[in-house]
Order: structure tokens, then C-alpha cells, then sequence
């Protein structure tokens, strides 16, 4: 699997922050992108809003995906406890 790039929350379940350049690198892109999206193509909100809502959610999937698959520790629901 290589080096993590984010890390598994101590507490509840998923994954928080990037540990990694690389992590780092897929938020920022992830963010600039919805960004982008969000003010570069309104009148795509207007004329197709289920593309752009499909658009929006398969960036988000695919976001999870990414951090699923390079998380130090498989997901879980946690209590705090070093597991």
C-alpha cells in the first residue's frame, strides 16, 4: 500500500487531515475544483441541475475513494483507544 497519505480519526469513523504532501495535494485540488465548478458555471446550476448535483457528488465519491484507499488503518468506528 506505500506510505499513508491521511490518517484514521481517533474518534467516530473515517479518516481527518492528510498526513502526507500527497494528501494534501488531492484536497487541495478537490477543493479547488468544486470551487470552480461552483463559481465558474452557474448557469450549469440552472440549466442542468442533475448534471451538475451528478458532477458534484461524483467528485465527492471519488474523494472518498481516495482517502479510503490510502488511509493508514482500515475504517471503523472508534473510541479513543489505541487500536
Amino acid at each position: 500500500m506505500g506510505k499513508p497519505w491521511f490518517r484514521t480519526k481517533q474518534f467516530g469513523y473515517g479518516a481527518g487531515l492528510p498526513c502526507s504532501w500527497q494528501g494534501w495535494a488531492v484536497l487541495a485540488g478537490f477543493a479547488a475544483i468544486m470551487i470552480a465548478l461552483s463559481t465558474l458555471a452557474p448557469h450549469l446550476a440552472t440549466t442542468h441541475p442533475r448534471l451538475f448535483t451528478g458532477i458534484h457528488v461524483a467528485l465527492i465519491l471519488g474523494v472518498a475513494f481516495i482517502v479510503w484507499r490510502k488511509s493508514d488503518k482500515p475504517w471503523g468506528w472508534r473510541w479513543g483507544r489505541d487500536d
